[in-house]
């Protein structure tokens, strides 16, 4: 009775353990994709400016900074949105435009630029007439990361707004804040009202206040910006003669519809890739993981004081071209990275003075553009490390990154006990040693044997 009782609570032990396990795993998995843990102060801040009051509402500078450290926004860029709190109109813009103009028809005379309760603005392009430019604008929406390009991580509007308050006191701040990059994945929290932004002058003799400011600070969740991940992993070493792939379906599985993926090898895959650049859909080559992007970690050799990694790149999507893509890696060996070619490196520390973390982009002009999928689609660098010879070896994947993001986004990484192994010395002497054995039972059973 006692034994029953001993095996009936051991295994509610482990029943609740195994209960416990999957549910820390799950809460795991899904709240790392609604908080960075890498980037852990990482947002988009939107930034209202009241700069003068006009007779019927203000003339306010819109600003919208990115202090993401390594996610940025591509084309077709963003578009942001909001909902008027009374019967607001924009009687004019400059540096964007809304996409709709909405129902003016109750306006005589001069007629505004917008009417509708919930405007969309967009940037405006690049070439834009000088007239119509305020600094920071006309860029298409494009937005780069804060570490890579701290100058073009910055966005600016002005818009003339009507039939609203003109004072501090009667103006009503716009609510249900969205904005796109350009498919979901950010929310946006309310505004608040803040100190007024300082403005110096070019002579910085002089400083001047806005009379009014709100913020509205938008984060982003690669939960709610796509269904399936968008990258993957594949390793390899010197050592050991497995090639260890991204996991199958990593992204999505081959379907038997027609147009879920394009052969690599298609002679006519000219005909099936778009030439016009309006759908941005990733239209991938067909393989395992049905990925956009393939990140390859070799460990290539191993000196007697350093060890060193090749890492490729890979595009499957005829569809984009990756321009200012980056890499962010975990490793713990990052602490003592001698040398890195043909990219740019910055060191990354969301956990204090623990040096683990590093973002990788391409040089400008020689491999910071991405192209799509084809003999051009991938780039490639080597990563010399120094051995600290308390922490580095190769047993048990540890020359393996821990995660990898491309711009911005966890990439899938193949199970650790699929890691490509380190050959043992006492594995090779199984054989031997069983060899041994039967041998030496042979010889009892045949001379022993009376």
């Amino acid at each position: 009775m006692g034994f029953r009782m001993r095996s009936i609570t051991q295994s509610f032990y482990e029943a609740s353990c195994s209960i416990l396990f999957l549910s820390l795993l799950s809460c795991t998995c899904f709240t790392s994709t609604a908080y960075d843990a890498l980037d852990p102060n990482g947002n988009i801040t939107i930034k209202w400016d009241i700069m003068s009051w006009t007779p019927d509402g203000y003339v306010a500078v819109v600003t919208i900074n990115n202090f993401q450290q390594y996610r940025h926004i591509e084309a077709p860029g963003w578009s942001l949105g909001w909902t008027w709190a009374k019967k607001e109109v924009i009687w004019s813009m400059i540096g964007g435009q809304t996409t709709e103009q909405g129902d003016c028809s109750k306006f005589k005379g001069n007629i505004p630029h917008c009417c509708k309760k919930d405007p969309t603005v967009v940037d405006l392009l690049p070439g834009t007439p000088y007239n119509q430019q305020i600094a920071n604008c006309c860029k298409g929406g494009v937005l780069s990361s804060f570490v890579q390009d701290p100058v073009n991580s910055v966005a600016a509007f002005q818009v003339s707004v009507g039939r609203a308050g003109t004072t501090n006191k009667t103006v009503k701040l716009p609510k249900n804040f969205t904005l796109k990059a350009p498919g979901p994945g950010y929310t946006c929290g309310p505004a608040k009202i803040v100190r007024p932004s300082l403005f110096t002058q070019p002579d910085k003799r002089r400083t001047t206040q806005a009379l009014m400011t709100w913020n509205v600070t938008c984060t982003y969740s690669q939960f709610l910006a796509q269904k399936t991940p968008t990258c993957c992993v594949s390793l390899s070493s010197f050592y050991n003669d497995t090639i260890v792939p991204c996991p199958t379906c990593s992204c999505g599985c081959q379907t038997n519809s027609s147009g879920s993926c394009v052969e690599g090898d298609s002679p006519h895959i000219q005909s099936v890739v778009p030439s016009s650049r309006s759908n941005y859909a990733p239209l991938v080559q067909c393989t395992s993981h049905m990925c956009p992007i393939r990140i390859h970690w070799h460990v290539k050799l191993n000196y007697k004081e350093y060890w060193r990694v090749k890492v490729t790149i890979t595009n499957f999507n005829y569809r984009m071209n990756y321009s200012q893509w980056n890499l962010v890696v975990q490793h713990p060996n990052f602490d003592n990275l001698t040398q890195l070619f043909s990219f740019n490196y910055k060191s990354l520390t969301p956990y204090g003075d623990i040096n683990d973390t590093a973002m990788l982009w391409g040089l400008k002009f020689y491999n910071d553009l991405l192209m799509q999928a084809g003999p051009a689609g991938n780039v490639q660098s080597e990563l010399l490390f120094r051995k600290d010879a308390s922490t580095f070896t190769f047993d048990k994947g540890w020359a393996f990154p821990r995660r990898i993001y491309f711009n911005g986004d966890n990439c899938v990484m193949p199970p650790p006990d699929a890691y490509p192994w380190l050959p043992n010395a006492g594995s090779r002497q199984e054989v031997p040693l069983l060899a041994l054995v039967m041998a030496s039972l042979l010889a009892l059973v045949f001379y022993g044997y009376p």
